[in-house]
């Protein structure tokens, strides 16, 4: 997928690799690919994940897509995910990002 590409009605089953750390309101689940991860975020912010859902496995459904992330946002989401200062000052240029707008998320108790 490259940036503007959009695929809906999408399901797939992941790990959750971080959340929100202020209300729950994304998520970071594991592509399967190496590093690649999709930010999962939920639709009309309708409902949220448990603080301490890191590694928990998920099945999602919803809206698959590609964007830009500039470097406003992504500094918003390192500051969310309890990074450093330092962390946060280290992000200089905007990134391609694999998004997800999810419609439903089951939450499996591992």
């Amino acid at each position: 997928m490259k940036n503007g590409d959009a695929l809906e009605n999408v399901q797939f089953v992941s790990t959750i690799e971080s959340v929100c750390k202020k209300k729950g309101c994304w998520m970071k689940v594991d592509l399967g690919k190496g590093e690649e991860q999709s930010f999962v975020r939920f639709k009309d912010y309708g409902f949220f994940m448990p603080l301490d859902g890191e590694k928990a496995n998920v099945v999602v459904h919803g809206k698959a897509f590609v964007s830009e992330i500039s470097v406003e946002k992504l500094r918003h989401y390192a500051e969310d995910a309890g990074k450093t200062k330092e962390e946060i000052a280290k992000i200089t240029k905007p990134q391609l990002q694999y998004n997800f707008e999810a419609d439903g998320v089951y939450l499996k108790e591992n």
